[in-house]
């Protein structure tokens, strides 16, 4: 199935040949088309045009639109004010361009794939191996989740990495403790939950600590340990693969709780570059790209400097011999560009690391392994705070453990699903599920409707109520329109281009239309929140849309046909949209 034009498209091109007509040397030009709340397009780019031209803009406009054809998609255009052009479209052209969305069989809804797709790693998800996952690891995972399906859905290749904290000095501490008492993480993989994984490590971490705070003799072989790990003793390497197989049992529980799909092999640690970090640094070094000082391999920049105005460097390696996050991070984008064949790279971390990656970046280019064909982005995300505005803690100051959250977004939602469900007629089991999706969809849909950069406050009564821009107010719009077509009996959706379309049909028709560019841009800008946007609009006007006008008890069986054709496609739009956010939508709530 071909891609579907959208309407604006085809207005645009309508506009641009009538402007190419009026004034050849305009040839190109964007008429800067947009929805407007006068007309159902409004344009205003001759007013440049004619600036340029030196010519009266009412004037031109006039012309331009003696030239415009209008009949099959454009019924009328007239010009408004200095020289905007108001458009109006055919009601027939709405219709058969939602008919040719809905009957695409691919399921895509007639939405284009992206002209050039290339090849995208993108880093998220980051927890660290033996910790506990909190709520700044929320952001990182739901938004690198929704970037990841939005620019897969657009036919770009996605390769996903999980660069989780597997390596350096803390591990000497734990698998020296280990080593000292051998059975400490003891279980058949199978009987263990990923809660009992947690809790088991976080014991052995406690133990361990308090030791190496209290033994002195502990602390030196803890550090000897450091040194055995990383040349790659054998025994050392096996106790720590124990603590990255029990970090996994846990984390897999957690992205299970979050509704998110993580594969083994994309979780490749600070530990799957250790092979490299030598040669990174020896080409850096040879390169001049980076010099020695105080015995300490840095990289230097003319714009970072310390508060007292002294050059701050990036650390590629310490002075002792050690490798920082510099090198490990350095080494994974020669892996992506070279072995990977990325030709964009995407770290979704938090906005604290914003210098950090600036510098590698910048240290990558000069050694030649971002070239012009590769583009390195970081994907900054804010902080999650309270409801009173500040970082998110608990009463004793910690922070908040995400799965805590989870369970306690699931266990608010299911309470609210509960209300409704004997009206509905939900069976224990669909309670259950729905509250899941219900809490889960609410937690990632806050996250995502706020722009990545900006922090947003975490308020789980917000964010389950059934009023507003949340996600459960999507996920009733969807459920609403199941239960209609459920209701419809004989009565099947189906387009007709020949019924007039009341002014709620053609606003709801004209944002179905928009779908197609809106995940096209999205993806491009990796900006999700202008998607979870759409998708509120869009159940906003099928509310108006139901309060005016009747769908099974509409005047004639093609106009019900045809109010029921437009409900199935706004359920397709809203479940496709909510799928590329990570969200389920019940088909009963």
């Amino acid at each position: 199935m071909a891609s579907v034009t959208s309407l604006s498209d085809s207005v645009q091109q309508h506009l641009a040949s009538a402007l190419s007509a009026t004034l050849p040397e305009a040839a190109g030009a964007d008429p800067l088309l947009r929805r407007s709340d006068r007309a159902d397009y409004q344009a205003n780019g001759i007013l440049a045009l004619a600036k340029k031209a030196k010519a009266n803009p009412r004037e031109l406009a006039t012309q331009v639109v003696s030239r415009v054809v209008t009949g099959e998609v454009i019924e009328d255009v007239e010009v408004s004010g200095p020289g905007f052009l108001n458009i109006t479209i055919a009601d027939r052209a709405i219709t058969e361009n939602l008919a040719a969305r809905y009957a695409d069989d691919t399921g895509r809804l007639g939405v284009p794939h992206a002209e050039h797709p290339g090849t995208t790693v993108i880093d998220f998800a980051q927890p660290n191996v033996a910790k506990e996952m909190h709520v700044g690891h929320l952001r990182s995972a739901v938004i690198g989740d929704s970037v990841a399906k939005l620019m897969e859905f657009t036919g770009e290749n996605v390769v996903r990495r999980h660069h989780i904290g597997d390596w350096g000095t803390q591990f000497g501490m734990l698998i020296q403790y280990l080593d000292e008492h051998p059975h400490e993480l003891d279980h058949k993989a199978a009987q263990v939950t990923g809660e009992e994984a947690m809790s088991n490590l976080d014991r052995l971490y406690k133990a361990a600590r308090k030791l190496f705070d209290s033994d002195e003799e502990f602390k030196t072989r803890s550090r000897r340990r450091v040194v055995d790990l990383q040349a790659g003793e054998p025994h050392t390497l096996a106790m720590w693969q124990k603590f990255v197989d029990e970090s996994k049992i846990y984390f897999f529980s957690v992205f299970d709780k979050l509704d998110m799909e993580i594969h083994d092999p994309d979780i490749v640690g600070e530990s799957g570059y250790n092979d490299m970090l030598a040669e990174t640094c020896r080409l850096l070094e040879e390169s001049g790209v980076a010099v020695r000082s105080e015995g300490a391999l840095c990289v230097f920049f003319d714009d970072v400097k310390g508060p007292d105005g002294n050059p701050v460097p990036l650390i590629v390696q310490k002075s002792d011999g050690g490798y920082g996050y510099a090198a490990t991070d350095l080494s994974a984008i020669r892996d992506r560009v070279f072995n990977l064949k990325a030709d964009t790279l995407l770290y979704v971390v938090d906005a604290r690391q914003a210098l950090h990656f600036r510098m590698v970046f910048e240290t990558a280019r000069r050694a030649g392994w971002l070239g012009d064909g590769v583009q390195a982005q970081h994907l900054a995300f804010g902080t999650v705070l309270g409801k009173d505005g500040k970082p998110f803690k608990t009463r004793e100051g910690e922070t908040v453990k995400l799965e805590d959250l989870l369970d306690e977004a699931v266990e608010r939602a299911t309470a609210v699903v509960r209300e409704k469900a004997e009206k509905v007629g939900l069976t224990e089991q669909e309670i259950v599920e729905n509250g899941r999706y219900v809490g889960i969809g609410a937690v990632k849909y806050a996250d995502l409707s706020t722009s990545a950069v900006r922090d947003y406050k975490f308020d789980l009564d917000e964010m389950v109520s059934l009023n507003g821009d949340t996600s459960v107010y999507l996920q009733y719009a969807y459920a609403r329109i199941r239960s209609i077509l459920r209701k419809a009996g004989e009565a099947r959706p189906a387009p007709h281009p020949e019924v007039a379309l009341v002014p709620a049909e053609r606003a709801l028709g004209l944002h179905l239309d928009q779908f197609g560019e809106t995940v096209l841009e999205v993806a491009a800008a990796h900006e999700p929140h202008k998607l979870a946007a759409y998708l509120y609009q869009l159940a906003t006007l099928l509310t108006s849309f139901y309060d005016q006008c009747p769908v099974l008890k509409a005047e004639t069986p093609e106009q019900v046909e045809n109010r029921l054709f437009l409900v199935d496609l706004t359920a397709r739009t809203l479940h496709q949209g909510m799928a590329l956010l990570g969200i389920r939508t019940p088909e009963r709530l």
